[in-house]
């Protein structure tokens, strides 16, 4: 059974800081090279930068497969939009469905909003395709200078509401 839990404690963001190292160094070292994964680790998934984004209106949701940790997504109210900031599955849990569910309970958070948008690596296929899949549309394209010599070269994509 997949449940979704708001993270509020610090062990929960521990759980979120630490599932995030497996997953990034997993799946985009490769697209991006190591030194730019742990750069970003540090500047947006570590427990301090955790923290600060949800006191600045992130909001964290822990995702279960039964009492299993399988990933997290974060959200952000911008207006009329919603930004949904991260969206991230473990490895052992992708191609069973977890994803769908995801996006299920971002919906149920978008009510009032005229749109959900998010930013994606252009380099990221796979991930693009399920976006896709789940009716968001590529609208712009962003570089941005993260610091230390680093940049995001990723799409923006958007879903109608």
């Amino acid at each position: 059974m997949i449940t979704f839990k708001e993270a509020k404690t610090k062990e929960e963001i521990q759980k979120i800081s630490k599932l995030a190292r497996k997953i990034f160094e997993e799946y985009f070292t490769p697209m991006i090279g190591y030194e730019q994964v742990d750069y970003m680790l540090g500047k947006f998934q570590s427990e301090e930068a955790l923290t600060n984004q949800i006191d600045n209106g992130y909001k964290y949701m822990l995702v279960f497969n039964d009492a299993n940790l399988a990933g997290y997504f974060a959200i952000k109210e911008e207006g009329e939009r919603l930004f949904l900031s991260k969206f991230y599955l473990d490895k052992e849990y992708r191609g069973i469905g977890i994803s769908r569910k995801m996006f299920e309970e971002i919906i149920k958070h978008s009510k009032g909003f005229s749109s959900i948008y998010l930013t994606v690596n252009k380099n990221n296929a796979p991930t693009i395709s399920i976006y896709k899949k789940f009716g968001f549309e590529i609208v712009d394209s962003v570089k941005t200078d993260i610091g230390n010599g680093f940049f995001m070269d990723d799409y923006i994509m958007e879903k109608k509401l």
